[in-house]
């Protein structure tokens, strides 16, 4: 997913062996017979449909029914489904942001899963538990990515990588002229910038004692967020990034000067290697450098998932559906038409996949990740948090009154639109 600020690190689930219940009305024997030569509505990604079409082609054989695919936006689809799903419209599987799931179940728009245990455990567990709220799981992954490196080889080769974000710095004062730059970041934007900032203990929520987000402990503004945004104000203000890199336009900007030879490095994902490929610039992929202090540079790992509308007529089958969407087989089938990289543990290691660099660079890089905040107060972070950064980038506020003053906002909005919780 091309996630510029919010959506927005691995692996992907074997036979359907699942447990017939669903949360919510269920379907009788009788409710399921009826539900042979129905048609059911599948939402996939954009471009992502040829990774299901086997599948979908043997489910309807199995079960009798017909399978249609839309292809959406993965990350509008949830809005989609606010008119759609009401009218009758809508899909009974659709596919979603981890970051989206804690508000998609407050307001109701998708279904508790109940599979067995051993479907569960075919998945990481950091992409299991983007699908769980208050201990109930809601979704199926099917595929995660985070942010990596990517270089250009024209420009320096694997040897010559600075190790460590300082040491970066240091090659980008040496090489960067105002035409041409060394490594680049959209780190004007919460969702790269938390890289640095998490690296030296700065978080988005603490946790509770459950070990879920505590949306009344915010540290974008404490010691250690503050100490990275100050590191990543030298970039700004030391002329090693350009100013276009700041804002809305900026991923343009970074992915321009990267195909045409004008960057050496930058902060990407892989939803980009189809495109820098085309564009045909030699280039390879690694994860993210470290940090002073010894610590790898942190990363969000956005998941993608299959769930099941709460507005299906056959939501039995249609949880059905997910599971087989996601299980190992197609998972696998999934990632060879893709390259996105599955979610099941088993897949790590086959070896296929791992021929990827992508791949690798993706799996080595989760290692260091963490979850995106799947709670509905995560919405009331990013745009507060974003403002600030682009205050910092600019050079109109210091990190630490930026910061404090993205915490407040924050937290402003979450106490009324978040309260009854």
């Amino acid at each position: 997913m091309k996630m510029v600020k919010k959506y927005a690190g691995v692996m992907l689930c074997v036979a359907v062996s699942l447990s017939l219940t669903a949360c919510g009305p269920q379907e009788s024997s009788s409710e399921k017979t009826s539900s042979k030569g129905s048609e059911f509505v599948v939402w996939e990604d954009k471009e992502k449909s040829i990774g299901i079409k086997d599948a979908v082609a043997e489910f309807e054989k199995e079960h009798d029914v017909k399978v249609k695919v839309v292809e959406k936006p993965y990350a509008q689809q949830i809005e989609d489904l606010r008119m759609d799903g009401p009218a009758g419209t809508g899909p009974d599987v659709l596919t979603m942001p981890g970051d989206q799931i804690g508000t998609a179940v407050t307001e109701g728009l998708i279904k508790e899963l109940n599979v067995e245990k051993d479907v569960r455990s075919l998945y990481t567990d950091a992409s299991i538990q983007s699908q769980m709220v208050d201990q109930k799981l809601y979704g199926l992954p099917k595929a995660v990515e985070t942010t990596v490196l990517f270089y250009n080889k024209d420009l320096i080769s694997e040897d010559e990588l600075p190790q460590t974000l300082e040491e970066w710095y240091d090659y980008s004062k040496k090489t960067a002229d105002g035409s041409k730059f060394g490594f680049l970041a959209l780190f004007d934007q919460i969702y790269y910038a938390q890289s640095v900032m998490g690296g030296y203990g700065g978080y988005i929520f603490g946790k509770d004692k459950d070990g879920n987000d505590d949306p009344s402990d915010l540290g974008i503004n404490n010691e250690g967020a503050v100490k990275g945004a100050e590191l990543i104000q030298k970039f700004y203000q030391d002329g090693l990034f350009p100013a276009g890199i700041v804002g809305e336009q900026g991923i343009n900007v970074l992915e321009s000067l990267f195909t045409e030879g004008k960057a050496a490095a930058i902060i990407s994902g892989p939803w980009n290697v189809e495109a820098f490929s085309k564009a045909g610039i030699d280039y390879g992929i690694t994860k993210l450098p470290k940090l002073e202090n010894g610590k790898n540079m942190s990363s969000f790992i956005g998941v993608k998932s299959y769930n099941v509308s709460a507005f299906s007529k056959h939501a039995e089958l249609a949880q059905e559906l997910a599971v087989f969407l996601a299980n190992e087989k197609n998972s696998k089938k999934r990632y060879e038409q893709t390259k996105e990289v599955p979610a099941v543990q088993s897949l790590a290691s086959d070896k296929a996949i791992m021929k990827s660099e992508a791949a690798r660079a993706v799996t080595e890089q989760s290692r260091y990740s963490e979850q995106t905040p799947n709670i509905p107060e995560m919405n009331e972070i990013w745009t507060p948090a974003d403002s600030a950064l682009q205050t910092i980038a600019t050079g109109k506020a210091n990190p630490k009154k930026a910061l404090d003053q993205a915490a407040e906002t924050a937290k402003g909005q979450m106490k009324p639109k978040h309260s009854g919780k």
